[in-house]
């Protein structure tokens, strides 16, 4: 599903000046790293659309399948029928749901008219069971019935507060529902507020927290966040001048459910540190505290396999 979205990206741009893709990109880093609030559609038009597209789509869609990959290993056992990605523009989410699950019914809404119409194109023949619809987001903004799974990625740094509410709290109607924003501090608190908001409505929290209770993460201090490796575009080197083949996409999620469905036992929440003979592991553990283990070669089974542990990981012991 990666190359085929690669595939169907390429060639997006042709004609349309760099200078302009470029600003275009710049206004769009900041407002999805939360800094521009807004209560107007952030893609104006086919260029920022364009840009959007090229520049995001492959970040967006490797963050949201790392989550939906999470949340999927806590119920192995079921997949979503039907899908409504909230704010999705281009499709990204939906095309990382078709690459976890086969055959749900995606919706997409979104305020934005462009971004739907490029997403229509950019999964025509591909994801062939999909709906475009213009919605606007806030209060009154509801579901269609039997929704199985929700998604909502990097939208809600773009809505009002009382617009974040309403949005979070329409998703809660959903079977099951993960929200992803960026891995920044005001990313993680806007996921965090999310989190409280799902459980306070009778959702479990399954991912990446092993338990529903409240976050042992101190705000200030640090915040909770993960990292997802992406391959970059064309755009990625002309807009940034970067030399590397890849970036890595920091973000924050948390996947809620009324199946029934058990948390890991512990989350990695660092990247693993490897020394001689040992690992050093944070863990966010089902007794709601944070801490480090560290595992050496006397744990025998476990050390072999903290070494092929990563940050995000589930962790058994």
């Amino acid at each position: 599903m990666h190359d085929e979205l690669r595939a169907a990206l390429a060639g997006l741009l042709d004609g349309l000046p760099p200078k302009q893709a470029a600003q275009a990109v710049e206004r769009l880093i900041a407002n999805y790293r939360g800094r521009t609030p807004t209560d107007a559609p952030v893609l104006r038009d086919r260029g920022d659309v364009a840009a959007y597209a090229a520049y995001r789509m492959p970040a967006t869609f490797e963050a949201v399948r790392a989550a939906l990959t999470a949340f999927a290993a806590r119920v192995p056992d079921w997949s979503p029928a039907t899908h409504v990605d909230v704010g999705g523009g281009t499709g990204a989410a939906t095309w990382a749901t078709a690459a976890t699950w086969d055959g749900p019914r995606s919706t997409v809404l979104d305020w934005a008219q462009p971004a739907l119409d490029l997403g229509r194109e950019l999964a025509g023949g591909i994801l062939p069971d999909v709906t475009w619809r213009r919605q606007s987001l806030g209060e009154g903004l509801t579901l269609p019935e039997d929704t199985d799974l929700v998604t909502v990625s990097y939208v809600l740094g773009e809505l009002r507060p009382e617009d974040r509410r309403a949005v979070v709290g329409a998703t809660a109607a959903a079977r099951s529902v993960v929200l992803i924003e960026p891995g920044t501090p005001e990313g993680y608190l806007r996921i965090r507020e999310a989190r409280e908001q799902l459980v306070a409505a009778g959702l479990r929290i399954v991912a990446p927290c092993p338990h529903s209770a409240a976050c042992p993460v101190v705000p200030g201090e640090d915040w909770c966040h993960f990292s997802a490796r992406v391959s970059r575009s064309s755009l990625h080197r002309q807009v940034k001048g970067g030399s590397l083949a890849y970036e890595d996409e920091k973000f924050s999620y948390v996947a809620a459910t009324r199946l029934p469905a058990e948390p890991a036992a512990a989350r990695v929440v660092r990247r693993p540190q490897i020394r001689k003979g040992q690992v050093l592991l944070d863990l966010c553990t089902a007794d709601d505290a944070l801490r480090r283990d560290t595992v050496t070669k006397r744990h025998g089974a476990a050390y072999r396999e903290v070494r092929d542990a990563a940050w995000g990981d589930a962790w058994p012991h």
